[in-house]
């Protein structure tokens, strides 16, 4: 197994800097999700891991060894490792096989047990072996796609959006194969995405970038549950920000005051004065009869839950819950709202200067 290493990664394409000093450990035999916004700069840091483009500062390591540093550029076809592009990019006119066999030596591209074993890892049937990718799913050419990036024993597996034109249940199905299939094979792998649900579900660990910075590197449910700032808690997943008071702390955690009430503040409060920012997730939003009052502005009916958007009685706020799908309510009704378990705060962003 390869860890992987950045330290102050920097790129630029002429005047516009891309990368702004990037630095990211990644744990050896682990899956870390790198996500972000289209033009963040993620596709750009994965291809320098790659060695498909050059870093113009930085240091890169895989297992202690340097590829990239002072001095230091070791081409992309020494580096061993994996790359599975978006749609899998597999070669129309050879068979299964023969794309999964192709960066083999050419001694041992016969298809055997080698094969085998690489086609069952993936979750694909030996009887695909002589079919053409046309002759594929979607589902199934991502999978031959990451047996040919894994055939080679890469000591790092790079997948760039490899689900992105799947269909939901597809999408859902291939990544948690192909999630196994990594962890099987033991291989250190990066998973480049913008979908926040596949980063949280898949991986060990989930580096989000905005602008070409990292802001925040972390377990899946601590990003989730501790954002590291207001934009980190929107882009992932549903998120209720609302100004807030934190009330003087005696023994005990904080309590911070806002349109929802009054709750218990997660972690330390930061900055320095009372006003806050509060982020609730939708789900932690509950609706009842007691609480604070609030109308029911319209709702999005997923069949196993549904969001609900509300108005609090005599406020021009709106907020957000997600709820079973069967406990729907009408819209127009008016309902209680209480917030379960504690919430993490924020300070409140500088003024901008005149």
């Amino acid at each position: 197994m390869t860890d992987l290493s950045l330290r102050g990664v920097r790129k630029a394409f002429g005047p516009t800097e891309v990368l702004c000093g990037i630095d990211l450990d990644i744990p050896a035999g682990s899956l870390t999700a790198v996500l972000g916004p289209s033009g963040c700069g993620k596709t750009t840091l994965l291809r320098l891991i790659a060695g498909f483009t050059e870093a113009d500062a930085g240091t890169i390591t895989f297992g202690g060894l340097p590829v990239v540093g002072p001095g230091v550029s070791v081409p992309a076809r020494r580096r061993r490792v994996g790359y599975v592009p978006q749609e899998g990019a597999l070669f129309p006119h050879l068979t299964v096989a023969a794309n999964v066999l192709f960066g083999l030596p050419r001694d041992e591209r016969t298809p055997g047990a080698r094969l085998d074993g690489l086609l069952e890892l993936v979750g694909l049937d030996a009887g695909v072996a002589g079919r053409f990718p046309h002759q594929l799913s979607g589902g199934q050419q991502q999978r031959a796609a990451l047996a040919r990036a894994l055939a080679p024993s890469p000591a790092v597996v790079l997948l760039d959006e490899p689900f992105s034109s799947l269909d939901a249940g597809l999408r859902e199905d291939t990544g948690r194969a192909v999630a196994d299939a990594l962890q099987a094979s033991g291989a250190t792998a990066v998973l480049v995405t913008h979908d926040q649900g596949e980063a949280l579900s898949l991986a060990d660990q989930v580096a989000v970038m905005r602008g070409g910075r990292l802001v925040q590197a972390s377990a899946p449910a601590t990003v989730y549950g501790r954002p590291a700032d207001p934009g980190v808690a929107s882009f992932v997943g549903g998120a209720v920000l609302l100004p807030g008071t934190v009330l003087p702390s005696g023994a005990g955690s904080s309590q911070v005051r806002c349109a929802l009430g009054l709750l218990d503040v997660h972690g330390e409060v930061p900055g320095e004065g009372p006003d806050v920012q509060v982020l609730v997730r939708p789900e932690q939003i509950l609706l009842g009869e007691q609480g604070v009052p609030a109308r029911v502005l319209d709702i999005s009916y997923f069949g196993h839950d549904a969001s609900v958007r509300l108005q609090l009685d005599g406020s021009a706020t709106a907020v957000m819950s997600r709820v079973s799908g069967g406990e729907v309510p009408a819209t127009g009704a008016t309902v209680a709202l209480t917030v379960r378990g504690p919430v993490p705060v924020f300070p409140l962003p500088s003024p901008a200067p005149p």
